[in-house]
């Protein structure tokens, strides 16, 4: 590993092949000193990271790749959207996209390693596919970024270039929680028992339900990812102590993110352990909360298009509740509110009409009951969906529109 300064790295950065392809680390640790000089000295190339956020280098010469669309990629008319499961995402990249350049954002040096820190993720895998193909790994080591253990720990001898920096990570702002999400919260909480372990997505319902746990006991963490919350549920003495802390990639507080630093507690593994659904089977009572946009009658979810255009992806959600319903004891949860405000249309639909993101799940949950799916005939499934969680209003509708499909 050779340490060299911004300028230095230019002339390294224009002397990459032509249209070279860059992984970077996505969701809240782009790392954006190495986007900036990029941007400045290579004409072009393809972009690929995770749920990106905030500035990245957007303009004529510049194409987007990812398996998981966050804000700053959503409807661009550069994107390459790549249909993934994420536990899947590291066969695509050894197989189909081999990376010519990795840049990783990391913590300082220490001893012979530096650490991935808040984002694991994919960037193992990249590594490794970069290493075995003549492409080039460049980290910028930054003061402020946490140092975590298990797969984030990198020799130096895995990295070809280091530029130190020092810069504020990206935090999760804060959203209230609704009354809604409240609600649907807390309806999941009363369904989880002690000693659960728990994967929770993205958004206010994950939140919601975390904040309605903390008189339970023995509880586990094996996610995709985490925020907040599960400091909350440390502190409260709501964890199990003796089993470490599994995710692959976290965002949230600059309070979170020191609580992080060198804590032996919290384990980061790369995505293909953490989401390998054969893994996540085996974690005691597995149970899996994750959102949707809208549900039908035979229990199909849509969570990731909107008007039939791609808004987010698969994401995790497909692995974990593969996996949460082969685990003993374990149960897979799908939440929204039962109506769109914005849109002024149920949530609930006789069937869908967007692409299935995911199905088969244990319960469909919203502010107006649970409707148990999982062990229920196609029948009995839709008229639980209609009762239990759709809105009052459509109802009717609805029971009309499951006849006409012969599920009454």
């Amino acid at each position: 590993m050779r340490v060299v300064n911004p300028e230095q790295l230019k002339s390294i950065l224009a002397n990459l092949p032509s249209n070279p392809r860059i992984i970077a680390s996505g969701n809240f640790s782009a790392p954006r000193t190495l986007l900036k000089i990029a941007d400045e000295v290579i004409p072009e190339f393809r972009l690929h990271m995770l749920n990106a956020h905030g500035d990245i280098p957007d303009r004529e010469g510049i194409r987007f790749e990812t398996a998981f669309v966050g804000p700053a990629m959503r409807n661009h008319e550069r994107l390459d959207y790549i249909p993934s499961r994420l536990s899947l995402l590291p066969v695509l990249i050894r197989n189909f996209y081999r990376p010519d350049v990795v840049f990783l954002h990391t913590s300082q040096q220490r001893f012979d390693t530096v650490s991935l820190g808040t984002e694991v993720n994919i960037l193992p895998r990249s590594i490794e596919t970069a290493r075995a193909h003549g492409g080039v790994v460049i980290a910028q080591s930054n003061k402020q970024m946490p140092y975590t253990y298990g797969d984030a720990q990198i020799y130096d001898s895995e990295i070809d270039y280091l530029v130190e920096v020092d810069e504020p990570l990206q935090e999760k702002p804060s959203v209230p929680i609704t009354d809604i999400q409240a609600q649907i919260g807390s309806r999941i909480a009363s369904l989880i028992e002690d000693n659960s372990t728990l994967q929770l997505g993205i958004g206010g319902v994950p939140d919601a339900v975390l904040m309605a746990l903390k008189e339970r006991k023995g509880l586990r963490i094996w996610t995709e990812m985490f925020s907040d919350g599960v400091l909350e549920l440390s502190r409260a003495g709501t964890l199990d102590e003796e089993i470490l802390i599994t995710a692959s990639f976290i965002f949230g507080t600059n309070e979170l993110y020191q609580w992080l630093d060198l804590n032996k507690k919290v384990r980061m593994l790369r995505t293909e352990r953490t989401n390998d659904p054969s893994q996540i089977a085996r974690q005691a009572k597995m149970t899996s909360i994750n959102s949707a946009l809208e549900v039908d009658l035979f229990d199909q979810a849509n969570a990731s298009h909107v008007r039939g255009e791609i808004y987010s992806g698969f994401g995790g959600s497909t692995d974990f509740i593969v996996g949460a319903l082969h685990s003993r004891g374990g149960q897979s949860f799908v939440a929204l509110p039962s109506w769109h405000p914005k849109a002024d249309v149920s949530t609930i639909v006789p069937r869908l009409q967007s692409n299935v993101t995911h199905f088969q799940h244990s319960f469909v949950v919203t502010e107006q009951g649970v409707a148990a799916c999982f062990g229920h005939s196609q029948n009995d499934q839709a008229i639980n969906i209609i009762h239990k969680a759709a809105h009052p209003s459509v109802r009717e509708e609805l029971v009309a529109k499951a006849a006409e499909f012969g599920l009454l």
